[in-house]
């Protein structure tokens, strides 16, 4: 076959088909190609050939089945593709594989599609799967669909089977908001209404399949919609540094202003760049064209990044309310981390809730606490610095996305940006109120933007003996499985290094717990939660720390009593204080002046580590992590 088209002023069309396994669509595909002609010269005869020589019978989905491992189990494992044409124009088949074990494989060949073939079984009627697969294509944004009733001829060419098949699909795929051009019933073995009208169904008056085809609508170039080049690399050649990229919708022209997401920055287009050169430069580019542009400025441009213009420029957010189809063997559960592809972009993301599942048989709504392989859900991420998102709805190219586990696909779906919180506008006064093209500086609402938290200094005051390096560590720990970034300063550490020159005079103490503060407010102006767990006995050090670091100060007392912290001991060091072998320990012979309002209270006597940590984790989300719909620190 030759790969022009013959066609060139029709646009070639990509027909997915899918349906339970077993319903006939690869019969159905390698009928059509033998009826259209379509076929290789002698590939016919070769395939009968080769299933005499088996002592097989000869199958039409053999044309078509590439992998021998296909005929053995007589089950498509793959997505196969072949062209064929009509009168019309050039179409692309895509034999999506209906087992519910290469859904995977079928929603990838679905995916690139412009319409679709939907088959059941006459004989089977309507499984789980084919509504799984009508949901799929509903959730794929596929809204060109023709359902194809096959195997008419096991049920006597009855058109009650018919009706009965319509009446029920046809409800299911209505409340979904899908709208089939027609439902055809049809023998893919036999050859009835595959090219043409079938004398065993004189009851049928509507379209054979390549007539409902041919009656698709052609795909139209998003050039209408709003701008987004989807940025794929950056090259240097001589002088340039050439920015290549895909335009999925909108018009890009010489002399644009160009806005790039998430990072905010603005230049224009100088050039569109061309090899080989023809004379004559380009000038403006559009929808489904791969191009590699220059700008006027030298601004910082990478992989991942969406190309717009300013006006309808896509939503800048660190969250993402999605519609998703799940993949993976192990469940989807809140505080899970995936890797988002969206366009060309990755994001780390984290399960943040599961509002509700959905049952893709009766499509009621369920609550849950987790997503298990093949449902569909309704989930809310968190994402690891800022994504330029679209609503599924406004732009369906862009509104969709991949979940990887590592490198294994764990599912897909759309998004739905009803209710974010649009960054782009506080991103934006970050930006004009604190940067100049000079001087590159980072501030506080950048950093918490990026991390998903404010920085913050948890300083554990107590004791010895009352749970402090206990608590910090597993605090340090729980925070740090969340996706915060957190560090520990603990007392016999710094000790070793920072302040190894110190004793523990009541001078030397001061001078401590001053250089950890001081640490400890460089750590929270990185952006980092920063957990110190030092004894600190006295207010006025304390005061001092908090004085270092600002607004980022929590002092949080780790409250327990000398006999209760005497009782633990870990270290043996109450039992030499209380022998008079260590001088000047707080509790026995030197004082601790507990805080007077703390801003939180772990109360280690009584409750356990587990509870404490429940308590602190509490106080850090309440306290530490962003509200995205609105901002409303006054830090930020």
């Amino acid at each position: 076959m030759t790969d022009q088209s013959p066609h060139p002023h029709n646009a070639d069309m990509r027909i997915v088909i899918v349906g339970h396994v077993d319903h006939g669509k690869s019969t159905l595909v390698g009928r059509l190609l033998y009826d259209t002609n379509a076929l290789p010269d002698g590939k016919y005869e070769q395939i009968k050939a080769s299933c005499d020589k088996r002592g097989m019978p000869f199958e039409f989905s053999f044309l078509m089945d590439a992998l021998q491992a296909e005929r053995d189990q007589n089950v498509t494992i793959d997505t196969t593709q072949i062209w064929f044409s009509s009168a019309l124009r050039r179409y692309c088949i895509i034999d999506a594989p209906g087992h519910r074990e290469f859904l995977k494989n079928m929603i990838t060949g679905a995916a690139s599609a412009e319409a679709a073939l939907l088959l059941i079984d006459a004989q089977e009627g309507v499984k789980e799967q084919s509504k799984r697969h009508g949901y799929l294509l509903h959730l794929l944004g596929i809204k060109q669909v023709a359902v194809v009733i096959n195997k008419m001829d096991l049920v006597g060419y009855k058109q009650s089977r018919y009706d009965e098949i319509v009446s029920q699909y046809g409800d299911y795929l209505r409340e979904l908001g899908v709208q089939p051009t027609a439902f055809i019933p049809i023998s893919a073995r036999e050859g009835d209404l595959i090219t043409q009208a079938s004398p065993q169904m004189p009851w049928y008056t509507g379209p054979s399949i390549l007539t409902a085809l041919d009656a698709f609508a052609e795909p139209q170039p998003n050039t209408q919609l709003p701008l987004r080049f989807l940025v794929q690399d950056v090259y240097r050649f001589d002088a340039r540094r050439i920015i290549a990229g895909r335009i999925e919708s909108g018009t890009l022209k010489v002399g644009d202003s160009i806005l790039f997401s998430p990072s905010n920055l603005l230049s224009t287009v100088k050039s569109f760049e061309q090899w080989p050169e023809n004379g004559t430069p380009k000038q403006q580019a559009s929808a489904g064209e791969s191009v590699g542009i220059t700008l006027e400025d030298q601004i910082f441009v990478e992989r991942g990044q969406v190309g717009s213009h300013e006006q309808d420029a896509p939503m800048l957010t660190n969250q993402i309310h999605a519609r998703l189809f799940w993949l993976h063997d192990m469940p989807l559960k809140p505080g899970m981390r995936y890797s988002l592809k969206l366009g060309t972009a990755s994001y780390k993301a984290e399960v943040k809730q599961i509002t509700q599942t959905l049952d893709t048989d009766s499509l009621a709504h369920h609550s849950a606490q987790e997503v298990t392989k093949h449902q569909v859900a309704e989930v809310l991420f968190s994402i690891r610095g800022m994504a330029a998102i679209d609503d599924y709805q406004a732009l369906p190219q862009m509104g969709r996305f991949v979940l990887f586990d590592q490198y294994d696909v764990a599912g897909g779906g759309i998004i739905n940006s009803a209710g974010l919180h649009n960054l782009r506008e506080s991103q934006r006064q970050v930006k004009s109120d604190n940067l100049t093209r000079v001087d590159f500086e980072i501030d506080a609402a950048q950093r918490a933007l990026l991390n998903g938290h404010k920085g913050g200094v948890l300083w554990f005051t107590g004791l010895s003996g009352s749970g402090k390096s206990t608590l910090a560590k597993e605090l340090q720990k729980r925070l740090f499985e969340r996706g915060y970034q957190v560090y520990v300063l603990d007392g016999d550490n710094v000790r070793q290094g920072l302040c190894s020159d110190l004793g523990f005079s009541p001078q030397d103490r001061s001078e401590n717990i001053r250089r950890v503060g001081e640490v400890a407010s460089l750590f929270a102006d990185a952006g980092m939660i920063v957990i110190t767990a030092f004894i600190s006995p006295y207010m006025e050090d304390r005061r001092r720390a908090r004085a270092a670091a600002a607004h980022y100060f929590n002092t949080i007392y780790i409250k327990a009593d000398v006999a209760t912290c005497a009782g633990r001991d870990a270290k043996g060091l109450y039992k030499k204080a209380l022998a008079g072998e260590i001088k000047d320990f707080t509790g026995v012979s030197a004082p601790y002046e507990a805080p007077d309002q703390p801003d939180l209270i772990i109360d280690t006597q009584h409750q356990n580590v587990e509870a404490c940590i429940a308590q602190l984790v509490r106080y850090v989300e309440e306290n530490l992590s962003i509200d995205y719909n609105g901002l409303k620190s006054p830090h930020l």
